[in-house]
């Protein structure tokens, strides 16, 4: 009888892989269902509502907002970064680099002009660059998006979405570019937060189709709506994943 297949081995990986000398250094990469932040833990799951006149359900309890931030892995800030009146500055304590190069800073800056045209930006404001110190391996025909850590507007930056080819790309960095929007951020941005969030994608091609609804479906839609107005957790318990 063959041994049971591992866990590892049952699962598509994604691989991450940092210098030697940093091994053990470095806050890895998480899986996103493990790098929630603070605020949502502790929110409440019901809040009242002066509109409704009574509580109403909070995101806590909505199940795509929770599976978007659970998906893909989280990318973190490798060092303290202090914020002090638009001065940025940091200290670290990690080795040089003995068989490989890497930047020594965990944030570079952009000129502003990249970004002409872009709307939402401001060459008075940062256009940063965050310093990723793991290359990184997808599954033969994945691609990985990687974007802004998902619903996480309590971020004085925000990260621009970008996606890669790294089933072939993953011998070399990839590096982050964010637009800092909160100018008024004072203090420490902390080792550990999350930069950037990674979903792989699979290459394929898809087509849109558009139809009308048939008399079934028009009907399944009447049943499921009503059937969502008279009960709650309808989405969670019976089409959830």
């Amino acid at each position: 009888m063959s041994p049971p297949e591992s866990r590892l081995e049952s699962h598509l990986t994604v691989t991450f892989r940092c210098p030697a000398e940093l091994e053990g250094l470095l806050p890895p990469p998480i899986a996103g269902s493990r790098g929630l932040p603070e605020w949502f833990k502790t929110m409440a799951p019901l809040a009242f509502s002066e509109l409704m006149s009574g509580e109403t359900e909070t995101v806590k309890r909505c199940p795509p907002f929770i599976d978007a931030m659970s998906q893909g892995f989280l990318i973190p800030l490798w060092c303290d970064v202090i914020v002090d009146r638009g001065e940025l500055t940091w200290d670290h304590s990690l080795p040089t680099g003995r068989d490989v190069s890497f930047p020594r800073a965990p944030i570079g800056f952009h000129d502003p002009s990249q970004m002409t045209g872009v709307p939402m930006t401001d060459p008075d404001r940062f256009l940063i660059k965050f310093h990723n110190l793991w290359t990184i391996e997808a599954p033969e025909g994945y691609a990985l998006l990687f974007t802004h850590p998902v619903n996480r507007l309590d971020l004085p930056f925000t990260t621009f979405t970008g996606m890669v080819d790294c089933d072939r790309y993953h011998d070399s960095w990839i590096h982050f570019p964010a637009y800092w929007h909160d100018m008024d951020f004072q203090g420490v941005l902390a080792k550990g937060t999350p930069i950037a969030q990674c979903f792989p994608v699979k290459r394929e091609t898809w087509i849109a189709r558009t139809e009308s609804f048939s008399d079934d479906g028009a009907a399944r839609l009447r049943d499921l709506t009503a059937e969502i107005g008279r009960e709650k957790g309808v989405y969670r318990r019976r089409f959830r994943v």
